[in-house]
């Protein structure tokens, strides 16, 4: 029996999970923006409690590895490394554009994009498969009339993700679907649990989320004097 404790922390959609041999028994969700640094820890204590059981019980720790939100990735990861490393369990990493796509329900022969917002027309993604195969490199992509134009002309193609909507008004092919979604934790079970039993875990050492591009600190129009 394997016991994964699940973390997704790279948008504004926080979630925790505790999966049982790739199936879920308890799963926390918070939907208000910004709440990954104080809320992350008490949501995974309240997960383990309601399953009956203390890091140590658990047998790995997996977390969303980005892209997506430069905060929410470094505190889901610190979050995920620090229980796996106090706990003495190995760490576990899923993609977050796997999540997603792991999340959608897809017709046979579609396309998937799954897009994570970035800045203004910008999105992280990459291109899948029915079957959830990544079959692109993932890429930060500025979205325009043409884009994806290639798999359009050959069916249906489901954009899926919390940056989607962006393309709605701008991909017009008619093969084209637009889905809102966030990356939940409840996701990422069949991959880590696929994970846990091939034994694919990161060095807890140095580790590190994917963040894709460097981050840029912003300036804040009302500076203090």
């Amino acid at each position: 029996m394997a016991r994964i404790l699940l973390i997704e922390t790279s948008t504004s959609v926080l979630s925790v999970a505790l999966a049982v041999d790739g199936t879920v028994v308890a799963e926390r969700i918070c939907r208000e923006p910004r709440m990954q640094a104080s809320l992350t820890a008490p949501l995974v204590k309240e997960v383990l409690d309601e399953a009956g059981l203390k890091a140590p019980d658990c047998d790995a720790v997996a977390v969303s590895s980005g892209p997506g939100s430069y905060t929410g990735l470094r505190v889901g990861v610190s979050t995920a490394k620090g229980l796996a490393f106090g706990a003495g369990k190995p760490l576990i990493a899923v993609g977050t554009l796997d999540i997603l796509v792991d999340g959608c329900e897809v017709e046979p022969g579609m396309t998937v994009v799954p897009m994570i917002d970035a800045r203004r027309m910008e999105v992280y993604t990459a291109v899948y498969n029915a079957e959830g195969e990544r079959l692109t490199e993932i890429e930060a992509h500025i979205i325009g009339p043409d884009s994806f134009a290639p798999y359009l002309e050959k069916g249906k193609v489901l954009f899926v993700g919390d940056g989607a909507l962006k393309g709605k008004d701008v991909i017009t092919h008619p093969n084209a679907c637009f889905q809102e979604a966030f990356p939940l934790a409840r996701h990422m079970a069949t991959r880590a649990q696929k994970a846990f039993e091939e034994g694919k875990f990161e060095n807890l050492a140095y580790f590190e989320p994917f963040y894709l591009k460097d981050f840029i600190p912003t300036i804040p129009k009302k500076l203090l004097v």
